[in-house]
């Protein structure tokens, strides 16, 4: 049996989708990064050094972004891509998870 399909990304221009995917790619790497999840320190560390990088990357798509005169970001549009690509999942594990009972 095949997994249902997803939905369609909508269409972005390039400078758009690369926003996103570099967006996406710091989200991830916060996750990794939050000290309210398990996980050793050295994942941490790790994910905190190649942080710079895509925090940087995301920094570029958007200056670009800028420069081409694209000014507005139009958030209904861009939000669909994110959930289209998991992105609900991906950013639940920069939050604070549910408080547990001990």
């Amino acid at each position: 049996m095949l997994p249902p399909e997803l939905p369609p990304l909508p269409a972005l221009t390039r400078a758009e989708a690369e926003v996103i995917d570099r967006y996406l790619d710091v989200v991830d790497l916060l996750g990794r990064i939050n000290p309210a999840r398990d996980g050793g320190t050295y994942r941490g560390l790790r994910a905190a050094q190649a942080l710079v990088g895509k925090a940087t990357a995301l920094r570029d798509a958007l200056a670009l972004m800028h420069g081409r005169g694209e000014t507005d970001l139009h958030a209904a549009t861009l939000a669909r891509a994110p959930r289209v690509l998991d992105g609900e999942r991906r950013t639940a594990r920069v939050g604070l998870p549910p408080p547990s009972d001990g």
